[in-house]
């Protein structure tokens, strides 16, 4: 195999977006400064993450390969961060536009000092209805068992960790950074006694470094209070030399399971439908498709985000760490937030202008995607949270 040269952008310094967004006077293209927004693929926003650091104690292979992200890779300066009073603010007029739910990313968001201080202050924002907003979080799981409980003090709901093996060779491989699985349960069983539930366990799966660990993964927290979830290994950013012959497809992990172990039989976890009905039929209408244990023994879930695409029902918006709106995962573009923020734009403006970006957006990257694709600018998803 010839080596393979990965050019590598640093997208942070491009202040470049799709369309040009401005305060309008009128709402004559069909936003308005408040309310339920559709952009134009019919799609509503309702789910809003938001990256709280650019930095991670790991340096997984298929996120932040060390050869990228090494000593001398320039990480954001703490004053370009957004801060815990212009993140709130933000939140705030997101939920108006019919935003109810916000997860907290990174890099890995529990770096980010004093974390449970902005969990506090986004958990007193209501929608328009009144009710509180859905506060999750995204974490490797390493610094967890410190602070799962500070953070359900201060009003997080719950969380979801990233584990990718049980075995501490392939898992330390895998996260280059010479963390061991048993930091991770340990994280696991602190959130499970704080109560930031249901917890969900995602293991991205590359064929051919931690496939193997699919069915000692599934084994172990068959009958746990944990929801494990398969992630078919995406082409995120550009430093992961994606390839698609390395994802396995989400059929292909269950079809290994329910395989396995007369115990491990899977079934579609809204119907009895047979196995092979829904496989063959690669239906997927959610990001995450459930499955549950015939015995009735728990549930998994699998994203199939290469083989089974669901950007028809995407509702997500991207709030990078220095302000930029993303309206895609696979963009390579945003829109700069932080200077609404901090130029003394009106709330009723910004509001006006997140209208306009959502109305204008018609991403679908997956859709569109294929073995020849290649986009040399995408953002890294380090920098905008998974």
């Amino acid at each position: 195999m010839s080596d393979r040269i990965i050019p590598i952008i640093d997208l942070r310094a491009l202040n470049t977006a799709s369309a040009p967004l401005a305060p309008s006077s009128n709402d004559s293209d069909g936003t308005k400064a408040n309310g339920v927004l559709s952009d134009t693929l019919h799609r509503p926003l309702h789910d809003l993450r938001i990256s709280v650091t650019d930095r991670c104690n790991f340096r997984c292979v298929y996120c932040m390969p060390r050869q990228i992200f090494n000593k001398n890779y320039a990480f954001l300066p703490h004053p370009s961060l957004l801060t815990f009073e212009e993140i709130t603010r933000a939140a705030k007029l997101f939920a108006a536009h019919g935003v109810h739910k916000i997860r907290l990313t990174g890099g890995e968001p529990l770096l980010r000092k004093d974390l449970h201080k902005l969990v506090g202050m986004l958990s007193n924002i209501r929608t328009p209805a009144g009710t509180p907003l859905d506060l999750t979080l995204t974490t490797n799981g390493a610094l967890l068992a410190k602070k799962a409980q500070l953070l359900k003090d201060a009003g997080l709901n719950r969380v979801t960790v990233s584990l990718d093996a049980l075995d501490d060779g392939i898992f330390k491989r895998m996260n280059d950074a010479n963390f061991s699985a048993s930091d991770i349960l340990h994280g696991l069983d602190a959130a499970h006694k704080a109560g930031l539930e249901p917890i969900k366990i995602n293991m991205v799966v590359k064929a051919g470094m931690n496939d193997q660990q699919i069915i000692p993964m599934a084994r172990h927290f068959k009958g746990s209070p944990f929801i494990l979830r398969f992630i078919e290994y995406m082409d995120v950013g550009n430093s992961n030399g994606w390839n698609l012959n390395e994802v396995m497809p989400s059929r292909d992990v269950i079809k290994l399971i329910s395989g396995s172990a007369p115990d491990m039989q899977l079934i579609p976890a809204d119907s009895n439908t047979d196995i092979a009905n829904i496989i063959n039929n690669n239906i997927n209408e959610a990001t995450a498709q459930r499955w549950k244990y015939r015995d009735g023994s728990g549930e998994i879930g699998v994203i199939s985000s290469v083989t089974q695409t669901f950007c028809h029902t995407c509702s997500r918006l991207r709030l990078s760490t220095e302000g930029k709106l993303y309206t895609c995962l696979f963009a390579s573009a945003g829109h700069d937030m932080r200077q609404w923020l901090r130029n003394g734009t009106a709330d009723e403006q910004i509001s006006d202008m997140i209208a306009q970006l959502w109305h204008q957006r018609s991403d679908r990257y997956s859709e569109l995607r294929s073995s020849q694709t290649t986009r040399p600018d995408k953002i890294e998803m380090s920098y905008i949270g998974g």
